[in-house]
This record gives C-alpha cells, sequence and structure tokens, in this order.
C-alpha cells in the first residue's frame, strides 16, 4: 500500500509546541504510521482518532494527519512516546524501553510548564508513573492504570491522566469511543485551567 514512500525508518521525534502544558505520551510509532512518515501518531488510524479529539479540544489547528508536511501544528501540547522507534508487533520490549527512557526524562525535564501528563495506555502510564517517581514528583505505590484515572503530582507539579490508547484494537471493539476520548481531553483542559 506505501510502495511509494520513503520510509522515515528512524527515531521519531516528539511533535507539537516545546512550550506545552500539556504532554501526550504514546507507545511507539506505527510500523506503517509514524515509522513511515517521521511524525508521531501520523498516517495511521491511532493518529486519525488522536488528531480529531485534540483538533475538537482547540489543541490541533487540524484533525488531518497524514504527513509532515500536512500544516498540522500543535498549540499547547506535545506528543512523545515511550519508544521513539517502531517495534516488531507493536510491542516493544524491556530493553527497548529501557534504551528510550532517557529521552521521555529529557522530554519531562525539559517542559517547564508542564500541567498535565497524558499517559495513552499502560505501558506509556507505567513508564510515566516510574519517571515521575524518580523525579520525587510522586511517591507511594503506583495506581492501577484506567482510563481516566488521575494522580495529582506531589509539590504542585500537576497532573498525570490516563486514557485508553486509541490503538484500533480499542476503537474498534468500542473499548475507546470518541465520546470518552473527547471527555479525556476535555478533563485535561479544566486541569490546564485550575
Amino acid at each position: 500500500m506505501f510502495a511509494a514512500w520513503d520510509y522515515w525508518g528512524k527515531p521519531v521525534p516528539n511533535f507539537g509546541d516545546a512550550n506545552a502544558s500539556l504532554l501526550i505520551v504514546g507507545l511507539a510509532p506505527a510500523a506503517h504510521g509514524a515509522n513511515r512518515t517521521g511524525r508521531m501518531f501520523t498516517g495511521d488510524q491511532s493518529g486519525v482518532w488522536l488528531y480529531r479529539a485534540l483538533a475538537r479540544a482547540g489543541f490541533a489547528n487540524q484533525a488531518l494527519s497524514e504527513s509532515r508536511e500536512d500544516g498540522l501544528k500543535l498549540t499547547d501540547a506535545l506528543i512523545t512516546a515511550v519508544c521513539h522507534c517502531a517495534p516488531p508487533d507493536n510491542k516493544p520490549s524491556s530493553q527497548e524501553l529501557h534504551n528510550c527512557a532517557p529521552f521521555l526524562a529529557e522530554t519531562i525535564a525539559q517542559l517547564e510548564n508542564r500541567t498535565v501528563i497524558l499517559a495513552l495506555g499502560k505501558m506509556a502510564w507505567d513508564c510515566v508513573w516510574d519517571e515521575l517517581k524518580g523525579r520525587g514528583e510522586l511517591s507511594g505505590p503506583r495506581k492501577a492504570f484506567a482510563h481516566g484515572a488521575e494522580v495529582e503530582l506531589l509539590n504542585g507539579r500537576g497532573w498525570l491522566v490516563g486514557s485508553y490508547h486509541p490503538s484500533q484494537q480499542n476503537t474498534f471493539t468500542g473499548r475507546l469511543t470518541e465520546i470518552q476520548f473527547d471527555q479525556i481531553f476535555s478533563r485535561c483542559r479544566n486541569l490546564l485551567n485550575r
């Protein structure tokens, strides 16, 4: 289907506003999505869901996410992932997560205006939790991941919010609906406005 494409085929960088208050953390580039286009959540069905929701919530200027040159811009939101290369079977190994952990740590550290971190899926939730706990922004046992889970960070550093990942496994089965996804971004917006 994408035989004419010149695949990006290397680690996919963060995408969005470098001064964002909302950090969105996904899993990894899809083999024929971000691995092909070179932009997080671009060119696959997860991205279609994510960018539509971001546009409806006012974080994106458009809902289209086809290529790096499609004019999409984010406002007050930055997208990253716990793994920056496309893993086999879309399942990052513990070694791949370990290799990319410094990139997540650097992203979190550099976002001075960060108020909300939205973890898309359990793996993102767990990786973000570990990083925030190591930074002294969370304490105690890990709160279980759930769609809509929220944890206030220590010292007024903001919030960690969980959402089901907009993968086809969740959207095709109805586990995640567009209404549920919109409610998550509405909640993030409310937390940012506190």
